[in-house]
């Protein structure tokens, strides 16, 4: 079962975030098991705030993806350009599809 996880953070370095993003994306390129996809949502009612919807194949393949070091590098180097702690939402795909 694929599985997503839900990052709901606050930034004023957008950016900054962006591009950690880019590299760790580019990093992980030549890995196996690492996110699948990503969506970027911008809340309109509140500003700075975000949520990153990260999908994995599985619940194992994001736990295997969690305990990377580069990961936890990376959470911490973006969690330092939040306005407040990240909240972390574990959640098991049952549809998805287009309308």
């Amino acid at each position: 079962m694929k599985f997503v996880q839900i990052i709901d953070f606050e930034t004023e370095r957008l950016d900054e975030m962006e591009q950690l993003v880019e590299e760790a994306r580019q990093g992980m390129a030549a890995k196996e098991g690492g996110p699948t996809h990503r969506i970027l949502l911008k809340d309109r009612d509140t500003p700075g705030r975000y949520l990153a919807l990260i999908e994995f194949d599985s619940y194992e393949e994001a736990m295997r993806n969690s305990a990377d070091p580069d990961t936890s590098k990376m959470a911490e180097q973006m969690g330092a350009l939040c306005t407040r702690e990240p909240r972390y939402v574990n959640c098991d795909l049952v549809e998805s599809s287009d309308l």
